[in-house]
């Protein structure tokens, strides 16, 4: 196979890639910004609300395992393009809701299930098709991508629900999401085979995985069964579950409310957490770097650790106004924020090795998606029995400070060069 030319396809893989997660994460940010409309144009209470944000986030996830194993079989594209038309129609269909349960079906089942056929399990694919070398740089780009996507379009969804009303975000969700999928199409290459070349950084001599002859719903399922019996996959999906309680589920979707319980403005509490989402692209990409260099389960302590205590600041530093000590928290949450992907996505391909690595990834970030459901549900349910979101967040400090340790354990007496498959 050719391996010759300036810029390798594969930079053009993730360039793509980047972008469409970039786009289809800000899919994602709009039920945040549509808690306190929704408040004030239905008289809806905030659980009402929260928890079609949790089906959501949940489907999200349910669905990854099954996604990743659906690249597999059918191609990353013709999943990624059937993915953005679903979350099409359920954003198009948003504009009719007028009663909480509509929101659930609309934004929670199938903007939940569109969204999460393309997830995290986008990126590790793509990662995993195309990059030998640099596999964690990349990762840590993806993922910056979507979580990236997630916040920085908040101030302007925001402004835009503000000035022409919350159905104004259905119909602008449901279009790009429309217009997204001949970019696809047109600009999504599958694997490097198809242009007669190598993976980046792959040697002479190297020869793809044997594709699976297995259905892919029976592969996701075989595959779960069979890494169910290694306690070290059982610490990926505790460690990933408590990363999506306290970022995506909590702080993703009730930051914005939070603040403006404090008295601060929509606008502003959504340009913050659209700063969170600039200062992740930094942070993640840190990580990948690292991840190429160092003990993935190290990385992991530090960066549990900084979430935790992060956290547990966070209810003395909300005030009405912008203050120091509140960008303070922005900067470092940022930085952390999904910095826990690099490294938990290179552990996930010792488990049952490479080969299944991105399938076994899926189970793990469903476990994410899974506490991001509990965090969206459940914070807003303590934040209408005692009035503030102070509990959740100590809640999901401490939560995190333990699972610093519990990484640890990830498939300990092993080298680190061992973990770097």
């Amino acid at each position: 196979m050719k391996q010759s030319r300036r810029i390798h396809p594969a930079w053009i893989a993730a360039l793509v890639t980047f972008f469409t997660l970039v786009a289809t994460a800000g899919f994602r940010s709009a039920p945040s910004v549509l808690i306190v409309p929704l408040e004030e144009a239905f008289g809806w209470g905030r659980d009402q609300i929260s928890l079609a944000i949790s089906v959501n986030v949940l489907l999200y996830g349910l669905t990854a395992p099954f996604a990743a194993a659906l690249m597999e079989r059918f191609t990353v594209r013709k999943v990624v393009m059937g993915a953005l038309t679903t979350v099409s129609t359920g954003a198009f269909l948003t504009t009719f809701v007028n009663a909480p349960w509509q929101l659930v079906l609309t934004w929670g089942v199938i903007v939940g299930v569109g969204t999460g056929s393309m997830a995290l399990v986008f990126a590790a694919t793509v990662a995993n098709r195309w990059f030998v070398k640099r596999r964690g740089l990349v990762v840590g780009g993806l993922t910056a991508a979507a979580a990236t996507g997630q916040l920085v379009f908040l101030p302007g969804l925001t402004s835009l629900s503000g000035t022409f009303g919350w159905e104004s975000i259905g119909l602008t969700i449901g279009t790009a999401a429309l217009l997204m999928v001949p970019f696809i199409f047109i600009f999504l290459k599958e694997k490097p085979a198809d242009l007669g070349m190598l993976p980046f950084g792959a040697p002479a001599d190297w020869q793809p995985p044997v594709k699976s002859t297995i259905p892919a719903a029976q592969l996701a399922i075989i595959t779960l069964k069979e890494a169910s019996s290694h306690k070290d996959f059982w610490y990926l999906i505790g460690s990933f579950f408590v990363c999506g309680l306290s970022t995506s589920g909590l702080i993703g979707t009730h930051f914005i409310p939070a603040a403006h319980d404090h008295g601060m403005m929509q606008v502003t509490a959504a340009s913050l957490l659209a700063l969170i989402g600039v200062f992740d692209v930094i942070g993640t990409l840190f990580s990948g770097w690292l991840t190429d260099k160092f003990d993935p389960r190290r990385l992991l302590f530090f960066y549990y650790s900084l979430r935790g205590l992060s956290l547990f600041l966070l209810p003395s530093i909300l005030f009405e106004t912008v203050h120091p000590s509140t960008l303070v928290f922005v900067i470092f949450y940022g930085l952390d924020w999904v910095a826990t992907v690099p490294p938990t996505i290179m552990l996930c391909r010792t488990i049952l090795g490479p080969d299944r690595g991105t399938v076994i990834y899926g189970w793990v970030f469903a476990a994410h998606q899974i506490g991001g459901s509990i965090a969206a549900f459940g914070a807003a349910v303590l934040r209408v029995k005692l009035g503030d979101y102070a509990l959740s967040f100590y809640i999901s400090g401490a939560l995190c400070l333990i699972t610093s340790y519990f990484v640890l354990q990830i498939a300990k007496g092993k080298s680190t060069a061992s973990l770097n498959v």
